[in-house]
């Protein structure tokens, strides 16, 4: 008999443990059901009432579109100021008695600077030749017994538009070498470059806050005027004893359902106007010679555009939901 006793009293932590995994298991099933439903649920309404969720969804677009077309301008603005940035050079004229040789050397010296990307010396052959066939006086030159243009280094920082501190230490640098005569670079023109970039970023950045907060309002709004329609509905499910996370749920989703098709909207609008601007941008790019592609929202800048449109719809949903169902109080 003590051996029968026994044989339960083992299996008992195996039985134990089936039904508590069985227990976890269920409310697992149960919680992705209930969040489906609520999904799919939240979903229908949306389109149940098409005339409505179209103009909130076209109004949100538009919002939406405008900080990511900026952005998408901004980062076009950049790649062209990095096409700029290689015209954007330090030129060394070299004192007269500088040999080739010599200046070869002082490049190579210069090559050896971390904060140097590209040296170029142009010998004064090279030089007169080039001169002779842009300045239009090839037959005054030619009636010259000396070549009078002296051996000029042309030298391409690094990070030129970014570190201006940098590029003047460079050109004091190379101002007090003994065989540079002369050193030219428009620092002005970085200035005022450098200028409007952080002017574009910075307006960038405020658009795209202030449009943020739009769409957050414009949202809780929707959910609000969605929440008094179905007041009746709301007050007999706390009655009945839900929850506030209950009867938050289908509300969050419908949030998350307006941003979503909200930035999928925007996307298409920012992605047809890059397609409308690209020929006619790409035409006046090559009449400068210009290897300039314009850019379009990659896979990565679509993917936080969702993310953050489909975000803004679920906060400005729980903000409304969060203070409206503290004063909606079963009678």
């Amino acid at each position: 008999m003590k051996q029968v006793n026994k044989k339960p009293g083992k299996q008992e932590p195996r039985w134990q443990t089936k039904i508590s995994g069985g227990n976890f298991v269920d409310k697992f099933h149960a919680y992705r059901n209930l969040h489906a439903h609520a999904l799919f649920s939240s979903l229908g309404r949306l389109v149940a009432s098409r005339f409505s969720s179209a103009m909130t969804i076209t109004v949100l677009a538009i919002a939406i579109s405008l900080a990511s077309g900026f952005y998408i301008l901004v980062a076009n603005l950049q790649q062209l100021a990095g096409n700029l940035e290689a015209s954007n050079q330090i030129s060394l004229f070299l004192k007269d008695e500088i040999s080739e040789a010599r200046a070869n050397k002082f490049a190579n010296t210069i090559r050896q600077n971390p904060d140097i990307q590209d040296v170029k010396v142009i010998t004064k052959e090279q030089a007169l030749a080039e001169f002779q066939t842009y300045s239009g006086f090839g037959d005054a030159v030619k009636a010259l017994e000396k070549n009078p243009l002296p051996v000029v280094i042309q030298v391409l920082p690094k990070n030129s538009l970014k570190n201006e501190l940098v590029l003047e230490t460079l050109l004091d640098d190379f101002k007090r070498s003994t065989e540079v005569d002369f050193a030219q670079m428009d620092m002005q023109w970085v200035k005022r470059l450098q200028s409007i970039m952080d002017v574009a970023r910075c307006g960038v950045t405020i658009l795209s806050l202030l449009l943020g907060a739009g769409v957050l309002f414009i949202t809780a709004n929707t959910i609000r005027l969605e929440l008094h329609n179905r007041r009746d509905e709301v007050v007999i499910a706390k009655l009945v004893g839900a929850t506030n996370s209950f009867i938050h749920r289908p509300f969050l989703y419908g949030g998350f359902w307006i941003g979503f098709f909200s930035g999928v909207a925007a996307w298409f609008i920012v992605t047809t106007i890059m397609l409308i601007l690209k020929q006619p941008i790409e035409r006046l790019s090559g009449l400068y010679d210009d290897g300039f592609h314009v850019l379009f929202l990659g896979f990565t800048e679509t993917l936080a555009l969702l993310v953050i449109s489909s975000v803004l719809g679920v906060v400005g949903s729980w903000i409304v939901l969060h203070f409206q169902l503290r004063q909606l109080k079963p009678e």
